[in-house]
């Protein structure tokens, strides 16, 4: 559109807006008419412009938002390694959230737990992919890092306010916001306080919609009780593919308000608003590999099995409490992987 289109086009919306508040008298020799039909024909205007712009560019509605639940689980069912509980109760978790014909009461609150490398911000982020249009680049989708965004305690109240407003401009904006807390461990205590009014059964404030929106906490608050805990389950004759949900929730939620971090004495956990702790179970050199394939994958490589033992052995290193769980997890492979791949190349 050229400037002088652009220009004569605000200027009949300007005229129209005259004509519907006024609803008397001639502007630029048009005739008057009904306030109420002016208001009518300015409305019309508005709304298609609306309209054709959320056609192209992102909006709170269906076609940004699209929650799409299924993509959501053939995503985690091709790519997370060795996570059975995140598969299944996440993703449930999620579609009765946003499920239209049950309406959510309050915003869903989720915990994830474990050791660095299990999955926490890789699932996170699958979720803002399939939950939002333009996934983790969303401006629905809000991102706080632990020692980047809240490295120093002294600044607690600043921290707290700052969580306060950004939560309740996003919502306003859209009441489908996600929000992650990624490195809740590194947080300072009390940061959480401010949050409790707005993920409460309370929620539906008079100044925005709060029980659509999504809040997901990362910590790697009681990796290693996990670990125990699975270990305690495997020796008392538990497949580590039955363990379930419940085996780990109570822990979690006694090792998340107790432990140092972020959520430490915090009153969402004293009043009960975070719907789910979920662990994030330490991952078996059978999972690394399944990771390393992947990340070969990826590069549009076949690995041989000489490769493929090549990276586990570089990355690889065993818990020496347990000794059947890698430390870092499928964390280091990514860079273990581009070395190989780039020297078979060249």
């Amino acid at each position: 559109m050229t400037a002088h289109k652009a220009n004569k086009c605000t200027k009949c919306i300007y005229i129209l807006l005259i004509i519907a508040i006024t609803g008397s008298g001639t502007v630029n020799g048009i005739e008057p008419i009904s306030a109420i039909t002016g208001t009518a024909i300015v409305t019309g205007i508005f709304g298609a412009s609306n309209f054709f712009y959320c056609k192209f560019a992102e909006c709170c509605d269906e076609r940004s938002v699209p929650g799409d639940i299924e993509k959501l689980k053939q995503s985690l069912s091709r790519t997370l390694y060795g996570q059975h509980i995140v598969q299944q109760y996440v993703v449930s978790a999620l579609s009765g959230h946003l499920q239209s014909t049950n309406p959510s009461r309050k915003p869903l609150v989720m915990s994830f737990h474990g050791t660095p490398g299990t999955g926490k911000s890789f699932v996170a982020d699958k979720i803002a992919e399939a939950l939002y249009l333009e996934g983790t680049k969303s401006k629905y989708v809000h991102k706080f890092l632990g020692r980047a965004d809240f490295a120093h305690p002294g600044r607690l109240n600043e921290y707290k306010e700052r969580i306060n407003n950004e939560v309740r401009q996003s919502i306003k904006q859209c009441p489908r916001s996600l929000f992650i807390f990624d490195e809740v461990d590194k947080m300072p205590i009390g940061v959480f306080d401010t949050l409790t009014s707005f993920i409460d059964y309370a929620a539906n404030k008079g100044d925005a919609d709060y029980t659509k929106a999504i809040f997901i906490f990362l910590s790697n608050t009681a990796g290693i009780e996990i670990s125990d805990h699975l270990v305690r389950l495997m020796k008392s004759g538990k497949r580590r593919e039955d363990t379930k949900l419940s085996d780990f929730e109570k822990m979690l939620e006694l090792s998340a308000y107790n432990m140092e971090g972020g959520l430490k004495k915090t009153n969402m956990i004293e009043a009960h608003v975070i719907d789910h702790y979920v662990p994030f179970l330490a991952l078996e050199k059978a999972h690394i590999i399944q990771c390393v394939e992947a990340e070969f994958q990826r590069h549009r490589y076949k690995p041989t099995l000489k490769d493929i033992q090549l990276v586990v052995n570089n990355a690889v290193t065993y818990d020496p409490k347990h000794s059947m769980f890698v430390t870092s997890g499928c964390k280091t492979i990514e860079k273990k992987v581009a070395i190989v791949v780039y020297d078979n190349r060249t």
